[in-house]
């Protein structure tokens, strides 16, 4: 059985409870440590009016303590996110774990706590030094990212041979995808043979470039983003690269809205994550959650190679 950090994420919004809820069920899967000290966790179960489940491994020394105001924004959440996560970082360095599996952050409160990363991806970039793929969906579909968390001007020119073609080669080696990965092109028609746009050109030397590298042919030509996910194209596909966010992101949150999760790949270990937010409107305040989008994220950790 695989040991897994659970980075526990805001403590002002959903995921301490997640986190508490599904002990028992993801405990059946994995090995959970959760990067939380006994006096956040008291302080959490007790607003919850949830009970501290059996073998519920906490680490103590991961920040200073702090009152969870539910909701809130703060720089002490922000603080105690950040300082949860890289403690299950430096645990899957040491090989203490065999992955991270992190529940959802507040951008903001990582900003006002000093933290200059945008993201869990953008640190572990960093961290590592290595060019994190950014893979989103559930085991029904999964969408790659190209380009991630920038303006939609800036989509086009970021669009180049050299590093798509890096990109895909990656994608290839460490998502392991079984059968052909399909590949959005940019432009409305993808391009119509340059009436539209020339980006296809790029992508598709790219593809080719991949290719040649890789001994067989696993990516199709640019797809015209508009039937890429209608129910007979997508029958063709498990995998997915999009050019940018939210023409990957759109058609999957339709989709696998409740299911889908976040994998970071490309990377010495391996991270997962719900695909959701804090939830600051619903936190502390007894609502059912839907829990999908963990167990699959604890799942795939599970299950992977």
């Amino acid at each position: 059985m695989k040991k897994v950090a659970i980075s526990i994420g805001d403590l002002n919004g959903i995921g301490i409870q997640l986190a508490l809820e599904n002990h028992h069920t993801i405990s059946k899967e994995v090995e959970p440590v959760y990067c939380i000290d006994k006096t956040m966790l008291e302080q959490a179960t007790k607003k919850l009016n949830i009970q501290i489940p059996y073998n519920f491994q906490t680490i103590e020394n991961i920040a200073p303590y702090y009152e969870i105001e539910a909701g809130k924004v703060s720089k002490e959440s922000g603080a105690y996110a950040y300082s949860s996560f890289t403690k299950a970082v430096e645990l899957a360095k040491a090989k203490k774990v065999d992955a991270i599996t992190t529940l959802p952050i507040h951008k903001k409160a990582w900003e006002l706590a000093g933290v200059n990363y945008k993201g869990h991806t953008d640190a572990l970039r960093d961290f590592f030094d290595a060019e994190a793929i950014m893979m989103l969906g559930s085991p029904k579909m999964y969408v790659a990212l190209f380009t991630e968390h920038i303006p939609l001007k800036e989509v086009a020119k970021s669009i180049n041979e050299k590093d798509l073609t890096r990109f895909l080669i990656d994608f290839y080696h460490t998502a392991k995808p079984t059968k052909q990965v399909g590949v959005l092109g940019l432009n409305p028609h993808a391009g119509d043979d340059g009436v539209l746009g020339n980006e296809e050109t790029i992508i598709q030397k790219a593809i080719d470039n991949a290719h040649l590298k890789i001994g067989k042919k696993i990516y199709s030509s640019p797809l015209v983003p508009d039937v890429a996910f209608t129910p007979r194209v997508r029958a063709n596909y498990t995998h997915y690269i999009a050019m940018y966010h939210d023409q990957g992101l759109a058609p999957l949150k339709a989709l696998y809205f409740d299911e889908g999760i976040n994998v970071s790949l490309n990377l010495p270990i391996l991270r997962t994550s719900v695909d959701h937010g804090t939830a600051f409107d619903v936190a502390y305040k007894g609502v059912e959650l839907s829990s999908l989008s963990y167990l699959n994220a604890v799942k795939y950790v599970a299950g992977s190679r």
